[in-house]
């Protein structure tokens, strides 16, 4: 098994018991199932080469039909373990999104093994819900997401559940 390999069966694994699991996101078992989902490992480090690599996935999954991925993982294999340098990239990768005019058609989720919402304890539970075993950027498709919303009674009650 290469490293790739290895890097996309801990986050299937991660999926299944956790995400889907233990039904953090309400909206991710029938793209898993369906074998709808990307995943593209990068294994760059350095900040430009992540930015670039981001961005070339991003072309790649655009040009796909939904119907072959419905959303993305963009998983890191080496870079942005620190997690103030994740935020930093995704702050950054949002711009860019912004900036090629792909608000409203992509939308950026994300997860971090350390990951940590403003003003929580380190230890709050809360922070689970965006912990990973690697770093990643969920690409996912605003029209998608758009249809799973209106068929959810109540979406706005995941994130309290959770």
């Amino acid at each position: 098994m290469t490293d790739r390999d290895q890097v996309v069966e801990q986050t299937r694994r991660w999926l299944e018991r956790v995400v889907i699991g233990l039904n953090l996101c309400p909206f991710a078992a029938r793209p898993y199932n369906a074998g709808r989902v990307r995943f593209s490992v990068c294994n760059e480090t350095g900040r430009e080469a992540i930015y670039r690599a981001f961005l070339e996935e991003v072309d790649s999954f655009l040009q796909l039909d939904p119907e072959q991925a419905e959303t993305g993982l963009f998983i890191l294999s080496a870079g942005l373990a620190d997690f103030e340098d994740y935020l930093d990239m995704l702050s950054l990768l949002e711009d860019a999104l912004a900036e090629a005019g792909l608000e409203g058609t992509l939308q950026l989720a994300s997860f971090h093994p350390d990951y940590r919402f403003a003003d929580s304890d380190e230890d709050d539970p809360a922070n689970y819900t965006n912990r990973s075993p690697w770093p990643m950027f969920h690409l996912i498709r605003e029209a998608g997401l758009e249809a799973a919303l209106a068929n959810y009674p109540n979406p706005e009650q995941i994130p309290e559940r959770n």
